[in-house]
Parts: structure tokens; C-alpha cells; sequence
């Protein structure tokens, strides 16, 4: 490609292009187009305004003999002449064309969707001040001067007024486009090429549109049999949308034969089953089963969800023999909350295939119109989608745009013209179609699937329709909506429209359409006559199959895992910390620190937490466990304690230590997130769905950030497995720890994640050694079962003096999920339980301030225990090192508020844990709205008040 953004002289035009259509398309592509377009404009408001080899060039174009100092002739009523270039239209002669077609022509492609008809209920308007020929110079005669025409309009010559219809065809019926705020050229010149020789019409054969219709009919006649047999079951119906089944047919279609090998699907409760039975292949019976009984029995394993809800696979045999697998995601009500865990799942499908240019797996988000404008996570996940850390290779978003929010108006939901609107930060395509016409729409479905995997970036489908009942169908919308609904009860629906087209239009006769109906028909009678004579097993909705087989969750089916690593692995990780490439100049304070680290380990002793977590990832490395590590400040940590990407401070390049330990087969990945919460946290948990042998940790920058992303913790992280039967591995890091640093970043809110454990469904830890959190990190990779840990993670403990380990505590044993006093436990015991005057609990920072207080005070008669994992609760360990005790006094000691932290959780379970007769109360800080105090002297006073009373002689009356 020539380059030509140089001088004004064009000088650079070395050699005369001829008229060469190759060397034309050549000027004109890429990053050239819009330089050469400025240098237009200047020509036609006068050749002097650009340099002598332009303006032959410019000549030559417009088929001009053109002498110095003749200008471009202006229009009729003495505005300025309108010319631009025409993206996509150059490569021939053009000659003779009247002033201000190019502009008129872009003017179409840009504006031509306000006035196309879109909206199956009503009329479109038929004219813009933005598509006026008088804004172009082209009223009165100038309509009908006889010209030639750029070739992609698929008009070779004619009168502008001809170009008006020709473009109207193209850009203004049933199916419109916005992509001209696209800045690629490229992308925008592909769009037209593939739109305009047939004036945005597919080429279709008469199997082609039998096939539509069938699809129509099918899904049409679906719901309207539920309706009847299940009067009053909420199904959530696609009805006045239909045309989604053709769009997501043509889809699978056509992504076979662009070599896809799956298509993972994310969407919500409208049209999910629908989807089901229609593209996912679910067996009707099945779907029948569910609405007669339930199709979780009594005594099966988790709690189950609604049926347009759960998840579902299966591979697709395509028309033309190809073979695709289709995985629609389980997702909970909560609208769009799904978006970032499909996107997580399809990255990892794609690493797992080693689909490094992002084609064989592709997402594909259906969402609705309300959720999209009004949901966070909507944008937070299109912004994910131009990281490279979480991009996938762009996303199809068909939009079901009916046009109402449960019983809220669009003018109420959405201040756009356009639901889609919301997609413009990411400048992708947009194609509006009107759901009345399931040929456009099977046309926006192929551009999209083409572009996505042309480009591998996201494109939008608008699908303009209506929703023909309630949100439910138990729900009466004429309460709200009485105009609107009685329009929509007379309107015909889509299959009765597209029939009738199809046979006034000639392409099939009746007999073909009544075959159509009458074998849905009978196949819908058929399945239900199936589904009440037996039991139906359904394959394809299990979680536990294909990478996950034999990981079936049990309840504390683990129990305790030798996660110990030899001393010369642990010596390799520490080399790796300061063996640098040539030449390579770390900073010189994090490349002390490094040493320092290594050092520790080479001596064996006084190992800190930075340490502790590298050696974990480390030794899963060279054991060929992928890592996969993100959040905000990952790279260094938030309290500069990781370091796990070095920079050379003169040339900015990046050295990552553990990349070296990487076995064949693993990689380390960890990168920094955009600051966003709920996105990047669902795409983790996503990721982690896909395959239990990868470790996938996210780390929240302050633990009280995690409520940003309240809805993935609730939904998905806690109550998956429950519900879907689906497991994860996600570790959730979230620093914790009360420092005196106000009620923003003390408190990780454990208490709530403490409030959704249940039934063993999540590994909640507080540790307080280094060797501790390497333990349990390797234990989330070799249990077998996967539950998704979350850690209370140190902000001061990062670098306490008291909060290391030896080299030994690495090489063998265990994550311990309680700790007895080693003050007491080292000491042989007779038969008779160690006599103490009391016993104090507490898990995580706090530990080290009850030391300190006893030794400094010398209350050797009090022994304090450690609680390192609070779910699923230690009873036979604790119980186990509690009966080594004689006291009745017991102590549960936190410093979060008394309705804050652990307390609510532990004082039951600890009252069966402590020997008969024994009591348990609670020390700490009082109840309180906020998580901590916002000055460091009242932290510090409160803190040394309860310390105090949880050694003092006497209990104080307090609340418990």
C-alpha cells in the first residue's frame, strides 16, 4: 500500500496510477482513505487549495479536462459544494458525476436507518432533513442528469433520483445499518461491499425460504401449544420475536461452515426455551416433563432451579453435513449478570483449543432491550471485550428489543433512539432489523457471523419486535400498556405475515406451508404423549461430564491433602525470583526485596507471605498447572508485595520470574484488570467453569470491593453448584484487616459470605501464615473436587515479622483448617486435659495482637487457638483440640464489630465443639452501622480496650 500521509504537493505519487483500479483501491483503503478525503474537500472548494499532482489525480477521478482555476461547479441555491469521497466506492473512472452524490450517498449510509421501517407496529417516517437532495445539491433537474455510478450501490448508471431508491432499497426497508462511526476503513468498505450489489437482499433459494419459515412456524406454534396444554405456567414467551429462531439458526448455519467449532450462548428467561428445543436441540419431552413435574427428583443432589434457568449442551449437525457443539449457559434473573461468566468461558475454550486467533469457539449474548441500556455489567463486558487479557475474538449481540421493560415505556428506560445505542464506546456495527421480516433478519444474522469472524469484534443485532403477552403469562400488560397491547392483538403474527408473503410473492404454495404446520403438529402431540407415558432422562444437562467427570461435589469428600513440595522445587522457585535475562535492569528496591526473598528460602527460615504465594504458583507450575491470576494491581499487588512483573526502568520491558517455571503445557498468566469489579470477577468465574485443572484466582484491590460484584458472588459463586450442578475452583483474594484505615478498606465484609455457606459450598479461610495460604492455594488444584475458596487475604500481615515460616512448614504436610496453641501443644499432656483459665478463638490478624498482649502482660494461663478456615466448619479438629483443655471459660475474640466478622456464624457451631459445661462468649468491638472508625486514635483505643477484656480476670456484661 502506497503511504501517502506526506505533503500537501503529493509529491510522494512517484509513479502516474493510470487509472489502475488496483493502485486506486490502493490510495484510497486503509489509513490513506481519510487523509486523501480532507485533501478532497480542499480540491472541491477550489484546485489551487491542493498541490498540481492531486489535482490531476482528482481530475482524472471526476472525468474532467480541467484547466487551473476551475472550481467544482457549486449548487443551484449557493450553498457549498457537498463532496466527499464514497467509502468503498474507488478502484474505476467516475466520470461525470453530478456535485454532491458522494456526499449524498455516505449521507445514506450514515443516516439512512432513521427512516427505515423498523418497527413492526408502526409506520416509519418517510422523510429526514439529513437525506434532503436539496442538502446535496440535487433538486430541481439536477435529479434526473443521466450518470454513471460507483460500482457497490448495484447501480451502474442512472439518475440521481434513481440513486435515491436504489439507496433507500439498500438502506431504508426492513433492514438498516449504523457503521459509519466505525473509524476503520477497512471494516466500513467490507460492510458496504457485502450490503450494497444486492441492496441488503440475501441471495435465497426456495429451500432457503422454506427453511425460514419452517423456523417461524416452528417456534410460533411451539409456544402457542404450551399455552394451551400449560395454561397459566410462566414460560416467558418469545412470541412477537419469533424471527430470533431463523437469526440464531442461520447463525450455527453459517459458523459451521466458517470452520466454528462452538458457540457458546448466554441469554435470559424471554425465548430460552425456545432456544432450547429449536437450536440447542432439547427434545420437546423434555420441556414437557418439566411443566407437568419437575424434572429434579425428590432426592436428587442440589436444590435445582426453574427450567428457564438451567444450562444445556449438545453437538448440532448442521444442513450441510458439518458438525458444531452448542452451549447455552445457566444463568440466574438477574439480567445480564451472565454476560461476563460466558465470556470467561469461551477465553478459556479458546486457550484450551489453542484457538490463539480467537475463530473456533464464539459467544453469542442475547440480551434484552430494557437490560441492555439499563444494566452496568452491559457496559463493564463490551469494555472487556478490547483487553487483550479477556478479549475473545468479538461477541454476537442480538438484542430482543421488544420494545418494553416489563410495564415500563422505552421513553422512561432509555434516553437513545436505539437500545443498541449503549455498543457505540466499542464502535461496533449495528444491524436494525424488523422482527415482521424473518429475511432481513436471517441476512443481519450472516453479516454478523462473516464480520465476526472477519474482524473478531463485536457486532450488534437490533431485532426490532414486540412481546405479545405480559412479562409472564400470567401477567396482564393492558393494565399499563391498554393502546399498545390493543394494537398488538390485532396484528397478525409473524408466521401468519411471512406465509402470506411468500405466497403472494410465489416462492411456495400452499400445500408447502400447510405440510409445515401440520408436521410441527403432530410433532408437538407426539412428544407430549412421550413425556406422560415415562420417565425422561436428559442428556446434555449434567455439569459433571467431559473435562469435570469424577468431580462430582461431595460434602468434605477431600478431607485432609498432603500438599507438601521437596526442597529442591521450593529452591528452584526462588532462583527463578532473581535470575534475570541479560542485560535487564530491575528497579534497584524491587530487585532487593527479590533477593531478599530468595535468600529466605535458601536459608530455610523467615518465609513472608509475598514469598509464601510465589512459591504456591510456582510449584503448581512446574507441576503443569496453568495460573491464571487478575485484578486490579495484580502485577505488583496493591501493597507492593508481589512484584510477579518486573520493568526494566530504561526500556520498559517486562520480566515475569515464574514464566520460567512454566512445565510444557502450563502457562502463567496474570495480568491487570480495567477497574471494574462485577465484570472481570464473572469472567474469572466463567473461565474457571471450563477445566478444573487450571488454577484461576482473582484479587479484589481492597476486600470491600467485592460488593461491586455482589450479584456474580450470590448467583454464581455461592450457589451454582446447588443450582446447575456446575463446580468452580475460583480463589477470591480480598485483602482484610483492621489498621486504623477508616471504614473503606478494613473490613472484607466476611460475615456475608459467611451468611451463604451452606451444604460445603464454599472454602472460607482467614490464615495467618504464609505457609498456610501456599497450602491451601496447591489444595484448591489437588483435591479433587473443586469449591471456590475465598480468602480473607493480610494487608499488614504482608510484612509483620511475626507472620513467617520456615522452609519446612512448605516441604510437608497439610492445610491445617485449626491451629492449637504451640505454647500448649508442644507440651506433652498427661491424661488429664492442660489446666487453663481460659481459651481464646480467633481467626485471621488478630491472632498476632493476642500474642503480643499475652507475652507482653505474661497471661500464660490462656490459650489461644486459631480457626484458619470458617467454612466448612472444623468441628472434629476443634473439638479434637478443645478437649485438651480444663476450662468452662471460652473466648471468641474478633476485631470486626459484633455484627460484623465471623461471631454470628462460629457461636453456634462452637457451642458444639467445647466440652460439656463449657460457655462461649464473644470480645470484640460493639455493634456498629459502620465497619470500622475513621480515626486511627479511636482504632487504636477501641482495640486495646478488647484485647484487655479478653484477658482480664473478670468478664465484662456485653452484648453476645
Amino acid at each position: 500500500m502506497q503511504q501517502l500521509k506526506t505533503t500537501e504537493s503529493g509529491a510522494e505519487l512517484t509513479q502516474d496510477l493510470g487509472g489502475d483500479p488496483e493502485e486506486l483501491a490502493a490510495l484510497f483503503s486503509g489509513e490513506n482513505g481519510a487523509y486523501v478525503e480532507s485533501l478532497f474537500e480542499d480540491y472541491v472548494t477550489g484546485r489551487d487549495a491542493v498541490g498540481e499532482e492531486w489535482r490531476r489525480l482528482f481530475d482524472r477521478l471526476l472525468g474532467r479536462t480541467a484547466a487551473v482555476g476551475h472550481d467544482v461547479p457549486a449548487p443551484a441555491n449557493g450553498a457549498p459544494a457537498r463532496i466527499a469521497l464514497p467509502h468503498g466506492a474507488v478502484g474505476e473512472s467516475l466520470p461525470s458525476l453530478p456535485t454532491g452524490v458522494f456526499a449524498l450517498i455516505d449521507a445514506y449510509r450514515t443516516h439512512g436507518h432513521l427512516i427505515a421501517h423498523l418497527d413492526p407496529l408502526n409506520e416509519p417516517e418517510t422523510e429526514h432533513p439529513l437525506l434532503a437532495p436539496s442538502e446535496f445539491g440535487l433538486d430541481g433537474d439536477r435529479l434526473d442528469v443521466h450518470t454513471q455510478f460507483p460500482r457497490f450501490l448495484g447501480l451502474a448508471e442512472g439518475t440521481p433520483r434513481e440513486l435515491i431508491d436504489a439507496l433507500r432499497d439498500t438502506y431504508c426497508r426492513t433492514f438498516a445499518v449504523e457503521f459509519m462511526e466505525m473509524r476503520d476503513k477497512e471494516r466500513r468498505d467490507w460492510l458496504v461491499q457485502h450490503m450494497e450489489p444486492h441492496h441488503n437482499r440475501p441471495a435465497l433459494q426456495a429451500a432457503d425460504y422454506r427453511r425460514i419459515l419452517r423456523d417461524v412456524i416452528e417456534a410460533e406454534r411451539f409456544e402457542q401449544f404450551l399455552h394451551r396444554r400449560f395454561l397459566g405456567q410462566k414460560r416467558f414467551s418469545i412470541e412477537g420475536g419469533e424471527a430470533l429462531i431463523p437469526i440464531m439458526n442461520e447463525i450455527c448455519e453459517q459458523a459451521a461452515e466458517l470452520d466454528t467449532q462452538e458457540l457458546v450462548v448466554a441469554m435470559a428467561h424471554r425465548g430460552r426455551l425456545n432456544v432450547l428445543t429449536h437450536i440447542m436441540g432439547m427434545p420437546y419431552e423434555a420441556v414437557f416433563v418439566e411443566f407437568q413435574k419437575g424434572l429434579i427428583p425428590l432426592d436428587a443432589e442440589g436444590s435445582g432451579d426453574v427450567k428457564y434457568h438451567r444450562g444445556y449442551s449438545a453437538d448440532r449437525k448442521t444442513e450441510s453435513g458439518r458438525s458444531i457443539h452448542l452451549s447455552l449457559c445457566p444463568n440466574p434473573s438477574h439480567l445480564e449478570a451472565v454476560n461476563p461468566v460466558a465470556e470467561g468461558m469461551v477465553r478459556a475454550k479458546q486457550n484450551l483449543r489453542g484457538d490463539v486467533q480467537r475463530s473456533q469457539v464464539v459467544p453469542i449474548l442475547i440480551h434484552g432491550d430494557a437490560a441492555f441500556n439499563g444494566q452496568g455489567l452491559v457496559p463493564e463486558t463490551l469494555a472487556l471485550s478490547e483487553l487483550e487479557t479477556y478479549w475473545t475474538g468479538g461477541t454476537i449481540h442480538i438484542i430482543v428489543n421488544n420494545q418494553i421493560g416489563f410495564t415500563t415505556n422505552p421513553k422512561d428506560y432509555r434516553f437513545t433512539r436505539y437500545p443498541s445505542d449503549v455498543a457505540k464506546i466499542i464502535q461496533a456495527p449495528v444491524f436494525h432489523v424488523n422482527a415482521d421480516d424473518p429475511i432481513a433478519c436471517v441476512h443481519a444474522a450472516n453479516l454478523a457471523i462473516r464480520f465476526r469472524q472477519e474482524f473478531k469484534e463485536d457486532v450488534i443485532i437490533d431485532l426490532v419486535c414486540y412481546r405479545r403477552h405480559g412479562h409472564n403469562e400470567g401477567d396482564d400488560p393492558s393494565f399499563t400498556q391498554p393502546l399498545l397491547y390493543k394494537k398488538i392483538r390485532t396484528h397478525p403474527t409473524p408466521a401468519t405475515l411471512f406465509s402470506e408473503r411468500l405466497l403472494r410473492e410465489g416462492v411456495l404454495n400452499q400445500e408447502d406451508v400447510d405440510l409445515i404446520e401440520e408436521s410441527q403438529l403432530k410433532r408437538l402431540d407426539r412428544a407430549l404423549e412421550q413425556s406422560e407415558a415415562r420417565n425422561y432422562s436428559l442428556a446434555g444437562a449434567e455439569g459433571y461430564h467431559g473435562l469435570w467427570k469424577g468431580r462430582e461435589a461431595t460434602r468434605d469428600s477431600d478431607g485432609e491433602i498432603d500438599t507438601g513440595v521437596s526442597r529442591d522445587t521450593l529452591q528452584r522457585i526462588a532462583r527463578s525470583f532473581v535470575e534475570l535475562p541479560s542485560g535487564f535492569r530491575a528497579h534497584p528496591k524491587v530487585l532487593r526485596g527479590m533477593e531478599q526473598r530468595a535468600k529466605s528460602i535458601s536459608e530455610g527460615d523467615r518465609i513472608d507471605w509475598g514469598g509464601g504465594e510465589a512459591l504456591a504458583l510456582g510449584s503448581l507450575l512446574t507441576e503443569g498447572t496453568t495460573v491464571r491470576m487478575t485484578g486490579q494491581d495484580v502485577e505488583r499487588g496493591t501493597f507492593s508485595h508481589r512484584h510477579a512483573v518486573l520493568h526494566d526502568i530504561e526500556t520498559g520491558e517486562i520480566h515475569r520470574p515464574l514464566d520460567l517455571l512454566a512445565a510444557e503445557g502450563a502457562s502463567f498468566i496474570i495480568a491487570n484488570s480495567l477497574l471494574s469489579e462485577a465484570a472481570v470477577l464473572g469472567f474469572e468465574y466463567g473461565y474457571s467453569w471450563v477445566d478444573p485443572a487450571r488454577l484461576v484466582i482473582w484479587e479484589a484491590q481492597f476486600g470491600d470491593f467485592a460488593n461491586s460484584a455482589q450479584v456474580i458472588i450470590d448467583q454464581f459463586i455461592s450457589s451454582a453448584e446447588q443450582k446447575w450442578n456446575r463446580s468452580s475452583g475460583l480463589v477470591m483474594l480480598l485483602p482484610h484487616g483492621y489498621e486504623g484505615q477508616g471504614p473503606e478498606h478494613s473490613s472484607a465484609r466476611l460475615e456475608r459470605f459467611l451468611q451463604l455457606c451452606a451444604e460445603d459450598n464454599l472454602y472460607v479461610v482467614n490464615a495467618t501464615t504464609p505457609a498456610q495460604i501456599f497450602h491451601a492455594l496447591r489444595r484448591q488444584v489437588h483435591a479433587v473436587t473443586r469449591k471456590p475458596l475465598i480468602v480473607m487475604s493480610p494487608k499488614s500481615l504482608l510484612r509483620h515479622p511475626d507472620a513467617v515460616s520456615s522452609l519446612e512448614d512448605f516441604e510437608r504436610g497439610h492445610f491445617q483448617t485449626a491451629i492449637d496453641d504451640p505454647a500448649f501443644s508442644n507440651v506433652p499432656r498427661a491424661t488429664e486435659p492442660r489446666t487453663v483459665r481460659r481459651v481464646l478463638l480467633c481467626s485471621g490478624k488478630i491472632y498476632y495482637a493476642l500474642m503480643a498482649a499475652r507475652e507482653e502482660h505474661a497471661f500464660d494461663d490462656v490459650a489461644i487457638i486459631r480457626v484458619e478456615q470458617l467454612h466448612p466448619f472444623p468441628y472434629p479438629l476443634l473439638r479434637e483440640i478443645l478437649a485438651g483443655y480444663g476450662t468452662r471459660d471460652f473466648v471468641w475474640v474478633q476485631e470486626e464489630p459484633w455484627n460484623m466478622g465471623a461471631w454470628s456464624f462460629v457461636q453456634a457451631r462452637l457451642r458444639e465443639v467445647v466440652p460439656r459445661n463449657g460457655r462461649v462468649r464473644y470480645v470484640g468491638r460493639p455493634e456498629a452501622a459502620s465497619p470500622a472508625s475513621g480515626s486511627y486514635r479511636v482504632h487504636e483505643h477501641e482495640e486495646s480496650e478488647f484485647i484487655g477484656e479478653a484477658f482480664a480476670r473478670r468478664a465484662r456484661a456485653r452484648r453476645s
